[in-house]
């Protein structure tokens, strides 16, 4: 019923006035003043009760695009997954994404706590997901243990939903995503279009054949990602095929970004960037084109500096640069480097990765390389955020370091390739079976996104420059 037709019926309806002097005439002029006078306070309570039965759903969610920084009403549910079909309603992936969206900031950092049984998990396969890379199809190649599936992480004082992928759709609607670094990254991009391919599909975008810059567009939320191979982040080149430890020699220009992929960033909204095992190899370091040092090169005139050194640097250029990139107004996730767990040898001296379940957190502790290149990209990504505040440029920590510490298990080790190969393939103690743990970092992520409210300073560009530069 509509407020006028309420208002209508409430006076003559409700009031029905008596009174005994309807015999005098000063009488019969109160008596006519009288109903006015009671119609006015009726309809003005009548007002002040209705309105606010109506405004209050409106301006609650708005606040809850808008302003995410009060804690949730109730806690978050330690599980929190769709239908794992494609043919789930538009109806029920918009109510699941409202319901996500209304999760607020809080003190919790969820990037310190543990893992915790999940017998839930995992949310797809390697059989129906295409994307998957076969380096990481563990169980396609004959893993025979599938514990290492089913664990959760759990923060410290909060809990974090398993990856929603109707939630995150509708968070990035309109919107594109690019991974930038190495194969690692890649990992990542493929694990996240595995977990949306449970609601939606991709096409193919890419504008090149070359597999290492490739892109996917979701139709059905005009939703783009892609990923830019950069294993350095900066300007590099093979010097020699070979090298000291036969993986090649690699000169950097360690104050140059690779074009290859700034030239491609301002129309992005989402940028995760991340680098890490390329720099174990020799190289050689140059700035302002002149050769200042190198790691483990074994040129007897050139002064090993050690790969922290080139580390820092690299991540230097590249966070900065966002910061300088003409138009770009996106957001920035820094993913934090991802330790690997080779056992009883080096990569290339027998080591493998054959544990069956995680550490706890008492059971190993960050520490050597993995706490050096950890606290590197720390103080680069605090005095590139520094900067970006006053440029427009949001910088956020995606901390993965503590939690893939504890994951020795997810590795492919020998199961990233065919048992009968006939190449020289070492066991793979760097990247992650899929689906395995690293399908948590899309859980990070998709909590980082909720509490950016799901729109940004990016998001406000028209949806046609968006898909004249991204598709």
């Amino acid at each position: 019923m509509r407020w006028e037709n309420l208002l209508l019926l409430t006076p003559y309806h409700i009031m029905k006035p008596y009174s005994p002097e309807l015999q005098n005439g000063s009488s019969r002029t109160s008596l006519q003043n009288t109903p006015r006078i009671v119609l006015l306070l009726t309809a003005t309570l009548f007002l002040l009760t209705i309105i606010p039965l109506y405004l209050f759903p409106l301006l609650a969610t708005s606040f809850a695009w808008r302003n995410l920084s009060s804690p949730p009403s109730s806690p978050s549910p330690s599980l929190s997954s769709s239908s794992s079909s494609p043919s789930s309603s538009s109806r029920d992936m918009s109510r699941d994404a409202m319901a996500g969206v209304t999760m607020a900031k809080s003190s919790c950092d969820i990037f310190r706590g543990e893992w915790v049984p999940n017998p839930n998990a995992p949310y797809y396969t390697n059989e129906t997901c295409w994307a998957i890379h076969e380096h990481q199809n563990c169980m396609k190649f004959g893993r025979p243990d599938t514990e290492f599936l089913k664990w959760r992480w759990k923060p410290n004082d909060c809990d974090l939903p398993i990856f929603n992928p109707a939630q995150f759709l509708e968070l990035v609607r309109g919107k594109s995503l690019a991974f930038v670094g190495d194969s690692v990254g890649r990992n990542q991009m493929q694990s996240l279009i595995c977990l949306l391919l449970r609601v939606t599909y991709a096409v193919d975008a890419s504008v090149t054949e070359d597999e290492k810059f490739r892109r996917y567009h979701f139709p059905t939320h005009n939703f783009t990602v892609a990923s830019f191979w950069s294993p350095f982040l900066v300007r590099a080149h093979e010097a020699d095929p070979n090298g000291p430890t036969l993986t090649g020699l690699f000169n950097l220009h360690l104050d140059q970004v690779d074009t290859n992929w700034t030239t491609q960033m301002t129309p992005f909204d989402y940028v995760i960037v991340s680098a890490g095992h390329w720099f174990f190899r020799p190289t050689m370091f140059f700035e302002a084109d002149q050769l200042v040092g190198c790691h483990y090169c074994l040129h007897p005139n050139v002064t090993d500096l050690t790969m922290y050194y080139s580390y820092r640097r690299a991540f230097r250029a590249a966070l900065r640069a966002f910061n300088d990139l003409p138009g770009f107004r996106g957001t920035v996730f820094l993913r934090t480097f991802a330790p690997s767990h080779f056992e009883n040898g080096e990569w290339n001296k027998g080591g493998n990765c054959v544990r069956q379940r995680p550490f706890r957190s008492n059971e190993t502790r960050m520490d050597g390389y993995n706490l050096e290149m950890y606290m590197a990209q720390l103080e680069e990504y605090r005095a590139a955020e520094g900067e970006g505040k006053e440029k427009g440029v949001r910088f956020r920590l995606l901390d993965t370091t503590e939690a893939m510490l504890l994951r020795p298990d997810g590795h492919p080790g020998r199961f990233g390739h065919r048992p009968d190969e006939n190449v020289t393939l070492y066991n793979d103690c760097v990247h992650w079976c899929l689906p395995g743990p690293i399908d948590n970092w899309n859980d990070f992520l998709l909590h980082m996104l909720k509490n950016e409210g799901g729109r940004s300073a990016a998001g406000r560009r028209s949806r046609n420059d968006r898909k004249s530069t991204i598709k």
